[in-house]
């Protein structure tokens, strides 16, 4: 029993032993194991680092090399610049010494002209004038008979040419009053139900129709050998039509008095707005036209009562509308396009008067200000030659346009150049300052001016009427006179309450 149980204890001893030493071989082994690992990562962490370094170092040397390429190219420019700064210096020296060589040279001619005239006075024994007189007159004694011959042959040349242009002007003038479309165009009637209405327009010491004309801006004609008709005459086709509308009420209500007169101006002025806006869209709805901008409507209905060489515009613009649609469907173009493009093509001409420029020109910035495409906007610019096509919608309004205008009886250059003449008439006045209205009537031989009373005194009025005048004689070129009338009114108004 002793023995198994020392037995026993011996065997678990040498158990614990072994199993000691084993564990112990264990842990070693495993520590063996984690150093090497441990000296491989250090090692492929080393190896890393020195390629890192590598790479920087080449970094560093190839902007080095960069570097040292730039301010080689640095230096040689300021070389360049320094070499031209020096050639440029060394060229204004040059410049400076011959001047200075050019002004002792004029010096000199100077001094040795006032020599020999001073040694040509002593030869002669006379001053300068003195001798200019002499030879004058000693050549006029010589040439006097052919200097009267020549005196009477140019006499009568300048005669004769005289007498010639007079008659081309007098015939001209005879053509254009012949031609009743001209008067037709630039005059309206107004019927009156009585010949005693004559007076009461009028009023008493004129005042009515002076009024009505500074309200209007129009020329009211009342004739004698007419004893029922008014004639209105005034090359701005709305303002006369806002006089007719306005004086065709004032008969009908038969209260003629200025403030009257006001009133109703101011409601035909609206009243003929509409008109025109109502013109505008049914045109558009007559070629088809849709999406254009309410404020280009308003603009194109102003060309109702505008004319071109005689030519009224709106029906011109409606007239090439339909005639550009049908070239677009023939040819298989952009039948929207070419309608659109073409009965806005003459928009600029509503507002030319305002707006300087060519009216193609401003056309093309009233389209593009309300959201056209270029497309469009090109073939609206495109009608006139400097303005080139950028399609073929753009050719069709060009030929459209064309077609238009030059059917026979379209147009008419006189009436075209007169409109002109008075326009500029009226912007000459208005590019003055302290002016409020201008009107061209008369057919041109009176401007109207209506001044700003608080910033033109009675004084400035008779100087601005010289000015403009003279301003007139200078830009404009017209036959016989034309009279410049400045009025300057001053109003006072309370209301009674």
């Amino acid at each position: 029993m002793d023995l198994t149980v020392i037995l026993a204890v011996a065997g678990l001893v040498l158990g614990g032993a072994i199993g000691f030493y084993a564990k112990g071989g264990l842990a070693r082994k495993s520590q063996v194991e984690a150093d090497t690992k441990q000296k491989a990562v250090l090692l492929e962490a080393k190896e890393e680092a020195l390629k890192i370094r590598e790479d920087a170092k080449k970094d560093i040397e190839s902007s080095r090399h960069e570097l040292k390429d730039l301010e080689d190219r640095i230096r040689r420019r300021e070389e360049q610049i320094t070499s031209r700064i020096e050639e440029l210096d060394s060229e204004r020296k040059r410049i400076l010494d011959r001047e200075r060589e050019l002004d002792q040279i004029r010096a000199e001619l100077e001094d040795l002209r006032g020599r020999e005239i001073t040694e040509l006075e002593k030869v002669a024994k006379l001053k300068k004038d003195e001798a200019k007189e002499l030879l004058l007159k000693g050549v006029e004694r010589e040439f006097k008979d052919d200097l009267v011959r020549q005196y009477k042959k140019i006499r009568e040349e300048v005669k004769a040419d005289a007498e010639t242009q007079s008659r081309n002007i007098l015939a001209s003038a005879i053509q254009r009053l012949a031609a009743e479309s001209t008067t037709e165009s630039t005059t309206s009637v107004v019927h009156l139900p009585s010949e005693e209405m004559k007076g009461r327009i009028i009023g008493k010491e004129g005042r009515n129709i002076q009024a009505f004309e500074r309200a209007t801006g129009v020329d009211v004609i009342i004739d004698g050998d007419s004893p029922d008709t008014v004639t209105l005459s005034c090359f701005d086709s709305i303002r006369r039509q806002v006089a007719k509308t306005a004086l065709e009420r004032l008969i009908a209500d038969g209260r003629i008095q200025p403030a009257k007169i006001e009133e109703l101006v101011q409601k035909a002025e609206a009243d003929v707005g509409k008109d025109m806006e109502k013109a505008a869209e049914d045109a558009l709805q007559e070629v088809g036209v849709t999406g254009v901008h309410p404020d280009m409507v308003k603009i194109l209905g102003r060309l109702k009562y505008r004319t071109s060489f005689g030519q009224n515009v709106l029906q011109h613009s409606l007239e090439m509308g339909h005639v550009a649609g049908a070239l677009a469907a023939e040819i298989g173009a952009n039948v929207e396009i070419c309608k659109k493009a073409a009965i806005l093509h003459d928009i600029g001409k509503a507002v030319d008067a305002d707006i300087p420029g060519a009216h193609h020109h401003i056309s093309m910035d009233i389209a593009r200000k309300y959201g056209m495409s270029e497309h469009i906007v090109n073939a609206i610019g495109a009608h006139h030659d400097d303005i080139d096509p950028k399609s073929v919608e753009a050719i069709i309004v060009r030929a459209a346009d064309a077609i238009s205008a030059g059917r026979p009886g379209a147009r008419r250059e006189t009436l075209e150049n007169y409109i002109k003449r008075v326009k500029e008439l009226e912007n000459i006045a208005l590019s003055f300052n302290g002016v409020n209205k201008a009107f061209a009537i008369q057919a041109g031989r009176e401007v109207r001016i209506i001044v700003k009373p608080e910033e033109v005194d009675d004084l400035g009025a008779l100087k601005l009427s010289r000015d403009i005048a003279r301003k007139i004689e200078g830009d404009m070129q017209y036959p016989g006179v034309i009279k410049v009338n400045v009025i300057r009114e001053t109003r006072s108004i309370e209301y009674a309450k």
